[in-house]
């Protein structure tokens, strides 16, 4: 039975009566209290544009999602160190901030990071991308983590961007893909200029790419660069996203990468430790005028139960959102140019975007997190903002989506960067976090997407990798199903949590959860009870 089939279509009469929801500014009630420095110094240098990203995490292995905030830095020594924050769940709705002798206390110019259990030792690990070099953290136990990078064989000092656990040769440890921007430097930075006068900040076709990295999991704490050999390693990409889902529905795990500037990029697992790269051919490569995009960040997921992923791409001002929908042929097209979503993005510059279902509903909604490079942008182009609002797609089903609003507070423009989703409060409906460039990050509660019933499931692994990144979760209701992917990375520069949380609309009972894990085995638990975490434990044998 192929994936497609496996993952059944999901029938609209599972959408219940529309919920309000709104999105509240819970930042300082939470204890969150972070401001992302980008080293400005008038300089106007192509990295200040681009961080940071954020993680929902464990981080102390108490079931809660906790929060890492990535921080870059001063370009000339400063007291005091901008670093990083890690915040504990304190399981009320308020989080503490824990960076202080934790591991991650250390200055660096970073800008992405995402989570996985490497090592299957039941701690989720973070690795952490960085201008002048990425780190590898283990996760010692009780919020301390210690730097593995060289021990690992990690060597990573090529503006890394965002990346992504996976398992791309399902042997139950989880490798690594790392997207890489361009050949930048202090001493190469180039002249640009928005009026032609002053100087403004370069876009990427200024510089040289530079090859994503693919590390190959050996066990013991070891990886490879299994880059070349996996044949992805292609040195023209200038990468900002990437997203790790099975598109083609033969059980194995493919990558897609969004690139600035430069072609996106497709690879098909070929199942013996190689990719091939299908972009064009698939048309996910450009725009639908033929001409390759700004590319940022990226998801994938089911939106209109077709049993089949699709793509979605945030790109620069002017270029509007990317729905690809696959065509379950190879072939996706994009549906954004036709709709009401690619009309109210057009203006919009989009980092981080994500699938998630906000009002439960059991249809998948899409978050934008939108914000410009340059503060001189209006001048030029008057009808483009440098502070843009975060935009939230309702999925109206059919494959159809409307603008929703979410309260004053979400209505408010922000230099946004990274996004992810959790539920930080465990009452049953996805938050939402939202980094600023150069500005404080946002924690957005949820209010009122759990007036629907409700069900999160939370994985771990024994044959497959202990995180279960790459099992697909499929629920059964009398109205259908819906199925989902755990996935690490997506978004831009940052990582949701990984359980799922899915909203079940106006049913009331689950009738099964079924669980295809990476090691080929299939688990099914009949009649769980709803509004509750279900957490699953794959057999030994």
């Amino acid at each position: 039975m192929t994936r497609a089939l496996w993952a059944a279509a999901l029938l609209p009469a599972l959408a219940g009566a529309p919920s309000t929801v709104t999105f509240t500014d819970a930042t300082k009630a939470s204890g969150i209290a972070f401001t992302h420095n980008n080293g400005k110094s008038g300089k106007k240098w192509l990295p200040e544009t681009l961080g940071s990203g954020c993680v929902f995490f464990d981080a102390d292995g108490d079931g809660w999602p906790d929060v890492l905030l990535i921080n870059s830095k001063s370009w000339t020594p400063r007291t005091p160190k901008s670093l990083h924050r890690l915040y504990r769940n304190n399981r009320n709705g308020t989080f503490t901030d824990i960076t202080a002798g934790s591991g991650l206390d250390v200055e660096m110019y970073g800008l992405g990071a995402a989570s996985g259990d490497f090592d299957n030792d039941g701690r989720e690990d973070v690795y952490i991308t960085a201008l002048e070099g990425d780190r590898l953290f283990h996760n010692e136990g009780n919020g301390k983590f210690k730097d593995v990078t060289a021990a690992a064989g990690i060597q990573n000092a090529n503006f890394g961007t965002s990346a992504a656990w996976l398992d791309y040769d399902r042997d139950g440890k989880l490798d690594l893909f790392v997207a890489n921007y361009v050949q930048w430097s202090p001493k190469n930075d180039l002249w640009c200029s928005l009026d032609g006068a002053a100087k403004s900040y370069c876009t990427p076709e200024s510089y040289k790419g530079v090859a994503p990295k693919l590390y190959r999991n050996l066990g013991a704490g070891k990886f490879e660069d299994a880059s070349q050999k996996a044949q992805v390693a292609d040195g023209r990409s200038k990468s900002l996203g990437v997203t790790v889902f099975d598109y083609d529905s033969d059980g194995w795990p493919d990558i897609f990468v969004a690139n600035d500037t430069q072609p996106n990029k497709l690879y098909r697992n070929n199942r013996n430790g190689t990719f091939s790269e299908n972009g064009l051919t698939a048309g996910v490569a450009f725009g639908e005028d033929g001409v390759a995009r700004g590319a940022m960040g990226t998801d994938a997921a089911d939106f209109d139960g077709s049993g089949r992923p699709h793509l979605l791409v945030g790109n620069f001002s002017n270029q509007m959102l990317g729905l690809y929908r696959n065509e379950g042929n190879g072939l996706f097209v994009d549906e954004a140019p036709r709709s009401n979503l690619g009309r109210a993005t057009l203006l919009n510059l989009t980092f981080a975007t994500f699938f998630f279902d906000f009002d439960n509903d059991g249809l998948l909604d899409i978050f934008c997190a939108n914000g410009h490079l340059d503060p001189e942008i209006e001048r030029v182009q008057p009808k483009v903002k440098y502070r843009q609002p975060p935009a939230l797609f309702h999925n109206a089903g059919k494959g159809r989506y409307e603008q929703a609003s979410a309260g004053n507070d979400f209505a408010k423009p922000l230099v946004a960067r990274g996004g992810a989703y959790a539920d930080y409060d465990r009452d049953g409906d996805l938050d939402l976090l939202v980094t600023n460039n150069d500005g404080p990050a946002v924690l957005f509660r949820n209010d009122g997407g759990n007036r629907n019933p409700w069900i999160r499931v939370k994985l771990s692994g024994t044959r497959s990798n202990r995180s279960g990144i790459g099992a697909q979760v499929r629920i059964e209701t009398a109205a259908g199903v819906q199925w989902r992917t755990v996935h690490s990375g997506s978004s831009y520069c940052s990582q949701s949590e990984l359980p799922l949380l899915f909203g079940l609309g106006a049913q009331s009972q689950v009738a099964a959860v079924e669980v295809r894990w990476p090691s080929g085995a299939t688990q099914r638990i009949a009649n769980p009870k709803i509004n509750q975490t279900l957490e699953i434990t794959e057999p030994k044998s």
